[in-house]
């Protein structure tokens, strides 16, 4: 959705589970801004350390510089009055502070970028996406493919036996699951002992 606009700012959404290119699509939308000479600050938090310290970092490895925060509050102190978007990346990480910052920010005339999961390895919508999705102007739903079958996939599957609810990991922790194959919480199957049965003497 293309949005045409003076000083209006706006928030766009990107969600969806995880390996479904959210973070890429955050980073084609950030790298457009920059080519039409926009300034564009980037923020990721300090939780996520799975790739990069300092950068976005796409499962397929797409790389973009960020500024590296603990909390939303921080947005707003290290904004350059000249910035004219703000790109967000795993929004799930920094709870709901981030709707008042994004708020904030829409309002005082900036384009908003926003990714993150939509919702939480129980199935259930994660903060603050949720309300950030009632809150934007543009919603972006990814999906990625089933790990199990194939289909389009809308969950993500937890595979280590956690009940925090923020779990930092990747391939090996979690999996992409569709509305078939997804076990809310960790899957049995995770914890299944297989042995090789013995030749037969």
């Amino acid at each position: 959705m293309d949005i045409v606009t003076g000083n209006l700012g706006w928030i766009e959404a990107i969600c969806g589970p995880m390996f479904s290119g959210k973070s890429e699509e955050l980073m084609r939308r950030l790298r457009r801004a920059i080519i039409a000479r926009k300034r564009v600050q980037v923020f990721k938090p300090l939780i996520d350390q799975r790739y990069s310290s300092d950068e976005i970092v796409s499962h397929n490895d797409l790389r973009m510089k960020s500024q590296v925060i603990q909390r939303a509050s921080e947005i707003l102190p290290l904004l350059d009055p000249r910035t004219e978007v703000v790109g967000i990346d795993e929004a799930n990480f920094f709870g709901p502070d981030l709707v008042e910052v994004a708020t904030q920010l829409a309002d005082g005339g900036k384009q908003v970028m926003i990714a993150g999961l939509d919702t939480d390895y129980m199935g259930r919508p994660f903060p603050p996406m949720a309300e950030l999705l009632s809150l934007a102007e543009s919603i972006t739903k990814t999906l990625a493919i089933c790990m199990r079958c194939g289909n389009p996939a809308k969950h993500t599957q937890r595979l280590v036996e956690s009940n925090d609810l923020i779990v930092v990991g990747a391939g090996g922790m979690y999996e992409a699951r569709c509305r078939r194959c997804f076990e809310p919480g960790v899957p049995k199957q995770a914890f299944l002992e297989f042995t090789v049965p013995k030749a037969k003497s």
